[in-house]
């Protein structure tokens, strides 16, 4: 929401919490088939991109989120060759997949196709390997394209969805991630953003059982900062397939990145104490 015109506010009654950036001015504003869609250009952190009066991302710490989303499960994996993004619209994830020459194919599933076209128009950076003959922009429901896709097709599926509600809901329960482990092929490794360890700690609690129930042998959670949403602290949550170690990496990327390094994935799965007895099930 927006308190007045210098500032744009996202507070959470729910959870007592609130997070403001000063804006010069609204660059875009529109109503989707699906949600309202703004643009901000603030005065610390570039543009803003809001969806329903929810931050998305910004310029200044996108790049966080996306890496962190993106390479930690891909050189998990350790030879990921197809790819499917589920959400992401705003194609930052795309462009980090890319990076990886190993990866032969990626198709991004949104429901919302303005989401991309805005991105397109006002967060450049982000959509700069839309074209990538690698890559295909599928602008359907996440949840019918899983269903519909064939047995062991993919070797890494990237959930990047909104908050779970409103048209992102479907992506958070048990009966989805059995056809994300269906569709899985043998190895295969599924990665979707958990929200803040700090006040989700049940969301993410209930995620893990769902995907161990649908199946996967072992779940995983790791963390990073996120400025811009709710709390400052983030999560993703990764699930194998099989009962395999994950592959650990020692060397740097063979590509520039901005946060992520071999050290910061190692940290990255180091759980602090209460966040053990969250997902052993004691708390």
């Amino acid at each position: 929401m927006v308190a007045d015109e210098s500032w744009f506010t996202e507070a959470s009654d729910e959870l007592g919490v609130g997070f403001s950036l000063k804006v010069r001015n609204k660059l875009h504003e529109e109503t989707s088939d699906y949600q309202t869609i703004a643009v901000y250009e603030t005065e610390t952190f570039g543009r803003l991109l809001t969806i329903d009066g929810l931050v998305m991302l910004t310029d200044r710490d996108n790049f966080v989120y996306h890496e962190m989303m993106t390479h930690p499960a891909i050189f998990a994996h350790g030879n990921a060759r197809n790819v499917a993004i589920i959400g992401g619209g705003d194609c930052g994830t795309l462009r980090e997949v890319l990076k990886h020459d190993s990866v032969e194919s990626v198709t991004q599933i949104d429901i919302d196709e303005r989401v991309t076209r805005v991105a397109e128009q006002y967060f450049p950076a982000l959509v700069e390997s839309n074209d990538d003959p690698r890559a295909t922009l599928a602008f359907e429901d996440g949840v019918a394209w899983m269903a519909a896709a064939g047995d062991a097709s993919v070797d890494l599926i990237i959930i990047d969805s909104t908050d779970p509600i409103g048209p992102a809901e479907g992506l958070f329960n048990e009966a989805f991630y059995r056809q994300c482990h269906r569709v899985l092929a043998p190895r295969g490794l599924l990665v979707q953003q958990s929200e803040s360890p700090l006040v989700h700690a049940e969301l993410i609690r209930d995620m893990h059982g769902g995907l161990r129930r649908a199946g996967f042998a072992a779940t995983h959670l790791l963390s990073f900062p996120q400025p811009s949403y709710p709390t400052g602290w983030w999560s993703a949550t990764l699930a194998a397939r099989d009962d395999l170690a994950l592959a650990a990496p020692t060397a740097e990327p063979a590509f520039d990145t901005a946060y992520y390094t071999p050290a910061m994935h190692h940290a990255a799965f180091a759980q602090p104490a209460f966040m053990q007895r969250v997902l052993a099930g004691d708390d």
